[in-house]
Parts: C-alpha cells; structure tokens; sequence
C-alpha cells in the first residue's frame, strides 16, 4: 500500500529529492567557502600568525554552517516525504530562516577575516 501510495505522488516526491540536493549542494559551498578561504591562505599567506588563525575560523564556521544545513536537509527530506503521503504538506520556513542565518554569518566571517588580515 504505501509503494502504491508514492506513485500516486511521485511528481511531489521527485520535486523533494530535488530540493534536498539543492540544500546538499548548499552545505557543500557553505563548506567550500571555508576550505577555499584557508587554502588560499596557506598558499598566498605566511601560513601563521594571525592571517591563519583567521582563515581556520571561518573554515570552521563554514563547516559547522554547512553539516547545520546538511543535517536540517535530511530531516527536511523525510519530514516533507511523510507530508507527502499523508496530504499535509507545509512547507518549511525555518530551514530557511536558519540556512540564511547561516550564509549572513559566513559572509560576516569572510569580511571579518578579509578587514583582518589585509587591512
């Protein structure tokens, strides 16, 4: 019954797998950014001091950001999938409200990082 049931919404379950992998995508930039932050400083950088104590911050707040938005995601997927099946669908707004937040304070730590080191 329950497969029967998924095939009678498959066009909301496929637009729900999209939509995990746009929030996956997400997380993986979120993550990108730090790591590309960092990677260019040990590359163009001294490679310590300050200049680098910057750069492995906003990695890590661009890691912790993105596996926050991963996670959420994941929970998003399977909540919205039972949604689906039971005709009760309500879109998320907090998953969004929290992936901006996000994003703000990763911006926030590269404008930090950039005011810090090279001014």
């Amino acid at each position: 019954m329950k497969e029967r049931q998924e095939a009678f919404y498959i066009q909301q379950h496929l637009a729900n797998e999209r939509t995990f992998l746009a929030w996956v995508r997400t997380a993986l930039a979120m993550k990108g950014i730090g790591l590309l932050v960092f990677g260019l400083e040990l590359a163009l950088g001294s490679g310590e001091g300050a200049g680098r104590t910057a750069s492995l911050g906003v990695s890590l707040v661009s890691y912790a950001a993105g596996m926050t938005v991963l996670a959420s995601a994941v929970v998003l997927y399977f909540r919205s999938r039972r949604q689906i099946n039971n005709e009760e669908f309500q879109s998320s707004g907090i998953t969004v409200i929290l992936t901006g937040i996000l994003v703000g304070v990763i911006l926030t730590a590269l404008l930090i990082y950039t005011i810090f080191v090279y001014y």
